[in-house]
């Protein structure tokens, strides 16, 4: 007590110290004082509210123990009272015994009493009930095979409430009722094969089936009532319980299984189709079941069934078993397709299980795959080997198809617009689009993979058609009468190369939802455009074939003094592109510009092979203007066959050099060879060393100062300039090196011997004379012999170290020296 008042006062203390520590706070003590008055009265009074209810509780408590007191002493005088009573009747239970047992005799003999008719007519009821059974009359049977069964059941539970274990009474019993289990059996049966033809019973006897339904209800109720007298007395009488509501069930199920089972009436060796007629007649059975069951069974069966839900989930699991059946054969390609199509789109959709009549969804009804995901995705693979097999000898029939039309002696058919093709592009297609419409059925992923498939074996295929477009084009040149139609059919095969491309586009628009493009598209981009190119290329070597004695006459004398060679070449090369002209765009230009810079390329090796050396100003001015004129023949000619879109840069490169000879003052000749470098600054050395051999009036000196001046002072290339002598190649006797001027103290280091050849000359040698074009008084080229190794062709970039330390010999350069100027080395 002590130590509480201390620590109230020790808190009081601390309270007044918080309170006055500032001095104006003083002014408020009275005001203070009042505050915690109060408090102090409000804490009493809760205190003593509190403690009041405590008490209260207390006396209440003390009040019901003293009545509960009292209340067990009156409970232990009656009990004993009870003990009492208990202890004077045990003599008066034991002579009640004979009482008890004739108590349950009268019970047996009231119950025989009550059950004698039908005891003593149980043979009649018997046979009436077996008629019954036997007329269809299911209710009145059931009724009078009730009442049978009531009797005996009766019968037994009072022998059995007498004396359990004596068995000979049951049996004497039982055997009296033997007959009723048949009658039971042979009401079932009725029952079962009712239930069996519910679809057709509910159509033309609707009545016959809800007997057969109340009388399973009816049974229902004498099982519980019977399993509820078993719990209670341990007796259960023969036969029960029959649980014939988990027969009819079964029996239900059965029915369907062998609906389902039943719909197969083909196989495989009897028809292809064998499948789809299946799934076909499974549909439209399964359809009109439900909508039986829909619009009529139910209303047949008791509302707690379920029925139309019961049917749903019997069908369900009965095509789930078939299915698995069906999936773990050996199925082809197109019976896999038909299978996954009808599981996963053709069972929910609106001709079967969506149908709307059914609102199978809104009923609660669940559809589950009828066949796992993993089944499902071992049939796709399946299906994508069976694929892949199969359209890669599609393929290569079609192309082996394709190859024998290439030798008809008949044209190829051309399209509406007139241009060449074959059936190829439309088999292979048709062929894709029939694959992806059977895919296209069964969801977008597997679409999607399978044209990812088709493009990649389109890739593949691809790759042959170029093989046997080059074996075509070979085993033509072995004879090129046969086949008659080479030219229109590799016009077809170019054409076809189009054609592809337009049909994988439309292809990859109706089938693919992809955007971006992907590697194979890349691939099949390139390898189309490398067979049309192959295709230009060999129907261009086919035309240079006839144009090659016609060429090999250009800037020869036959040439100069009287030849229509450029005027034949015209015509040939406007005779096929006749036919050219059934190319498709872009190619017939690209090939036009490619015969053009053929043409230009053959002409231009046909001046740097140095036929000709033009012996005057006469020859060069004749041979210039012809040059200039053919050049215009040339250009007319790719105009009209390009429609006025060809390029005369190519052309002009002829007449450049025209002018170059046509100049009849030398000393203009290095502001001629200037231009024309300017004109054309891919020009190699050799192809202007060429040129002036051919012009023949260049001297030694002027040569070799046009040379050097050109190697120091080379134009630029433009970026887009296109190269025109870039593929013109001299022969390498025609190539001559720089002739380097010889100072005296090179003289003297020159009689001192030939220099140690450097790492990148090439072997020294001299050089052997060689006539290299038609006799006359032509100026002359060198033509150092190298010892297995050719001097390297290109543009002018500096001197040429390895020939001019070869140059230095003292033997060579006085051979030079005393050499005539226009005598051919």
């Amino acid at each position: 007590m002590e130590e509480t008042d201390r620590e109230a006062v020790a808190t009081a203390v601390q309270r007044v110290a918080g309170m006055l520590q500032r001095p104006d706070q003083l002014d408020k003590v009275e005001q203070y004082r009042r505050r915690e008055a109060r408090k102090k009265a409000s804490v009493e009074a809760r205190l003593k509210a509190a403690i009041q209810s405590q008490l209260d509780g207390v006396r209440t408590g003390l009040s019901q123990l003293h009545n509960a007191l009292g209340d067990v002493k009156d409970i232990q005088s009656s009990l004993a009272d009870v003990s009492k009573d208990w202890r004077q009747s045990i003599n008066t239970i034991a002579s009640l015994r004979d009482v008890k047992d004739v108590a349950v005799q009268h019970s047996q003999l009231a119950s025989a009493v009550e059950n004698l008719k039908n005891i003593f007519s149980v043979p009649e009821i018997v046979e009436e009930t077996q008629g019954l059974i036997e007329q269809a009359e299911l209710l009145q049977a059931h009724r009078k095979l009730m009442d049978l069964e009531c009797s005996r059941d009766d019968l037994m539970y009072e022998q059995y409430r007498m004396d359990s274990r004596n068995s000979h009474d049951m049996a004497l019993i039982r055997g009296y009722f033997g007959e009723v289990q048949g009658l039971s059996d042979a009401l079932g049966k009725q029952l079962w094969m009712v239930v069996e033809r519910s679809l057709v019973t509910v159509r033309r006897d609707p009545t016959m089936l809800v007997s057969a339904v109340r009388v399973i209800e009816r049974e229902e109720r004498i099982d519980r009532r019977m399993l509820d007298r078993q719990r209670q007395t341990g007796f259960v009488p023969p036969g029960r319980p029959k649980r014939w509501r988990e027969r009819m069930f079964s029996t239900l199920e059965r029915t369907v299984s062998a609906r389902i089972e039943g719909s197969q009436a083909e196989s495989r060796e009897d028809d292809r189709m064998w499948l789809v007629r299946l799934l076909e007649i499974t549909r439209r059975n399964v359809l009109e079941d439900l909508l039986v069951v829909k619009g009529l069974l139910v209303q047949c069966f008791p509302p707690h069934y379920d029925t139309f839900r019961l049917f749903s989930e019997l069908y369900q699991r009965a095509l789930a078993a078939r299915l698995h059946e069906l999936a773990e054969e050996d199925l082809e390609a197109n019976e896999i397709v038909s299978i996954l199509t009808w599981v996963l789109n053709t069972y929910k959709s609106a001709e079967m299980m969506g149908h709307p009549d059914l609102c199978l969804e809104r009923d609660g009804g669940q559809l589950d795959p009828l066949l796992p995901r993993d089944m499902v995705d071992a049939l796709l693979s399946k299906y994508i080997q069976t694929f892949t097999s199969n359209i890669t000898g599609w393929l290569r029939k079609a192309l082996d198809t394709d190859k024998k039309d290439w030798k008809k002696e008949t044209e190829p058919e051309a399209d509406q617009d007139g241009y060449y093709q074959t059936s190829l592009p439309a088999i292979v297609f048709q062929m894709f689009e029939q694959n992806l419409q059977v895919a296209a059925q069964i969801d977008e992923a597997f679409k999607e993979q399978v044209v990812l498939l088709c493009l990649k074996q389109m890739n593949s295929f691809l790759y042959r058609y170029r093989d046997e477009a080059g074996t075509y084009k070979e085993d033509h040149l072995k004879d090129r009468q046969l086949p008659q139609c080479y030219v229109q059919y590799m016009i077809a095969i170019i054409n076809n190369c189009q054609t592809f491309k337009e049909s994988i586009n439309s292809l990859k628009r109706k089938y693919s939802k992809r955007t971006e493009p992907t590697q194979n598209d890349t691939a099949i981009e390139k390898t189309l455009d490398d067979v049309a190119k192959d295709g230009c290329q060999f129907l261009l070597d086919e035309v240079f074939l006839d144009l090659e004695q016609h060429l090999n006459e250009l800037l020869t004398r036959k040439w100069l003094t009287a030849s229509n060679a450029v005027d034949t070449i015209c015509v040939t090369v406007e005779d096929y592109f006749n036919d050219f002209a059934k190319i498709k765009k872009p190619y017939n230009t690209e090939m036009t510009s490619e015969a053009q810079r053929r043409v230009v390329m053959e002409y231009l090796k046909a001046v740097m092979q140095k036929r000709i050396s033009f012996r005057n100003a006469e020859e060069r001015k004749e041979g210039a203007d012809r040059m200039i004129k053919e050049a215009e023949q040339f250009k007319f000619l790719f105009r009209k066959l390009s429609a006025g879109g060809g390029t005369d840069h190519l052309c002009d490169s002829i007449a450049a050099i025209a002018e170059v000879f046509k100049l009849t003052d030398p000393t203009l000749l290095y502001l001629e060879v200037s231009t024309l470098v300017s004109k054309y600054p891919d020009i190699r050395e050799e192809h202007i060393t060429a040129l002036l051999a051919v012009r023949g009036d260049a001297s030694r000196d002027m040569r070799q100062t046009i040379i050097e001046t050109l190697s120091h002072s080379r134009p630029s290339a433009a970026a887009n300039a296109q190269p025109v002598f870039r593929d013109v190649l001299v022969p390498t006797s025609m190539a001559v090196p720089k002739l380097l001027k010889h100072t005296d103290s090179q003289s003297d280091n020159s009689s001192k011997g030939p220099p140690p050849r450097s790492r990148s000359s090439p072997s020294c040698t001299r050089a052997v004379p060689a006539p290299e074009w038609d006799g006359g008084t032509g100026g002359g080229a060198v033509s150092p012999a190298a010892s297995g190794d050719e001097e390297k062709q290109a543009p002018f970039a500096g001197p040429a170290l390895g020939l001019q330390q070869c140059l230095k010999s003292s033997a060579l350069q006085a051979g030079l020296d005393s050499a005539p100027t226009h005598q051919p080395l």
